[in-house]
């Protein structure tokens, strides 16, 4: 008995180490597997916010492409939260120095980022090395003991760590990302990267805006181009307009002089020829003023309006053209058209363009009516509104290339008015666009969304 136990030991004993290291082997390649996919868990999360991070700044840009305070406030946000830091202040390069357009920081940090920085401070000195920079620990540095006033107050409001990211556009300084640590621990490479890549964003939104900036304004430069064409073209007409007025307004001076030379003077006659002076002169401003304000170059302003006194402005300048061609101009206005929030002059330059086309496409029109037909309605999302001509129509040619920029069916035309038409509709959230109609002629419509006045 003793005998087969001391024989089984061994065995027993050699069993055990066996199972001992099948267990450390088993264990520990499963402990190790589960602390890489731990690892590989944290590294899918942080690229997870990443992307979304990179994904909001890219919504702000698309959101606001003409005001970068939302962009460059969601920039500093993110690289905040992702870098794992209490403060960031996003600056631009002024004049006077480094201007403050965005800033976050943490309830525990006293310091608040000045809102500029001038020319010959560590930070600017940091922009003109046009790469990032950054400290450790800012009490031990030697531009601290040295009294940097920007480290010097860092320090003093809680900061310990701060990273200085240059923004460059086209390989030239442009503005600032700065981030800071209440504790002191280095960003890494990784986080640095992060960083340089959210200001190239910034300035990629800034260029994207300067770019729209431009664009907008050469567009205000060809529509005032546009509006002066065909104002010109309406020249006999105007000046017809305003002859009219003006001759009533000699004639009934004259009248009134006549009754008051009367012995005794008729003052009833007086005061009625007056009135008719008045009156006359009342209309030729009106006309002066239409012009005027149509020929006016200043930038686009939007405001409460009726639509349907704009486009009775317009066909009153029009009017006299309509007669000389002998076109019949006809409206049909809806009553009670909710007001929406747009530019008058360039809505009025979008009527203007499509009553003088409409006009000039009847010149050739040797039989039937010469018709215009000016219709507004009120739909479900905003306003419609309809040109309609009994000119000879539109080729499907034609209608493919109506709006295109410099395409022209009239011999000494430009070929942008209706180009412009369009930009400005869709510049008001709106839609421009030709249609045949039968028998004959040709619409032009355009929808606005209405907006709470």
């Amino acid at each position: 008995m003793t005998a087969a136990r001391s024989r089984k030991r061994p065995v027993d004993q050699s069993r055990l180490e066996f199972a001992e290291k099948f267990n450390v082997e088993r264990y520990g390649q499963a402990a190790e597997a589960l602390h890489g996919r731990s690892d590989s868990q944290q590294e899918l999360a942080e690229v997870r916010r990443e992307r979304a991070a990179i994904s909001e700044v890219l919504r702000a840009i698309a959101n606001s492409p003409h005001d970068l305070q939302p962009i460059f406030q969601t920039i500093i946000e993110s690289t905040v939260h992702l870098c794992r830091a209490e403060l960031g202040s996003f600056r631009l390069v002024e004049e006077a120095g480094l201007g403050l357009v965005a800033h976050t920081k943490s309830p525990a940090v006293a310091y608040s980022p000045p809102a500029l920085i001038e020319h010959g401070s560590f930070l600017t000195r940091v922009l003109a090395g046009k790469s990032p920079v950054q400290i450790a620990d800012q009490a031990a540095h030697e531009l601290y003991r040295t009294g940097e006033a920007s480290l010097v107050a860092a320090v003093k409001g809680g900061l310990q760590t701060g990273l200085f990211v240059p923004m460059l556009g086209n390989d030239k300084p442009i503005g600032m990302l700065s981030i800071g640590r209440r504790r002191i621990e280095e960003f890494t490479e990784k986080e640095i990267e992060l960083v340089t890549d959210f200001a190239a964003e910034a300035a990629i939104a800034l260029e994207i805006a300067r770019r729209e900036r431009q664009l907008r304004e050469v567009q205000m430069e060809l529509a005032h181009a546009n509006r002066v064409a065909t104002m010109g073209q309406l020249t006999a007409s105007i000046t017809h307009e305003i002859r009219q007025p003006m001759a009533a307004a000699r004639t009934g001076a004259g009248a009134a002089l006549r009754w008051i030379d009367k012995t005794p003077p008729d003052l009833a006659e007086v005061r009625d020829a007056l009135a008719g002076v008045v009156s006359a002169t009342d209309r030729a401003g009106d006309v002066v003023a239409r012009i005027g304000a149509l020929m006016m170059k200043a930038p686009p302003r939007k405001d409460v309006l009726d639509l349907n006194e704009a486009i009775i402005d317009v066909i009153a300048l029009t009017h006299n053209e309509a007669t000389k061609t002998r076109v019949t101009v006809c409206t049909k206005l809806a009553p009670c058209l909710p007001c929406i929030h747009a530019d008058r002059v360039q809505l009025q330059q979008v009527m203007l363009n499509l009553i003088v086309n409409g006009i000039q496409a009847m010149n050739d029109v040797t039989d039937g009516q010469r018709d215009l037909l000016i219709t507004t309605e009120s739909t479900e999302d905003g306003l419609h509104v309809e040109v309609q001509d009994t000119g000879p129509g539109l080729s499907p040619e034609k209608l493919g290339r109506l709006f295109e920029p410099f395409y022209t069916t009239k011999p000494n035309g430009m070929g942008m008015g209706l180009s412009i038409c369009r930009s400005i509709i869709e510049a008001h959230g709106g839609r421009l666009w030709a249609t045949g109609h039968a028998p004959q002629g040709a619409v032009f419509q355009f929808t606005i969304p209405a907006r709470p006045a």
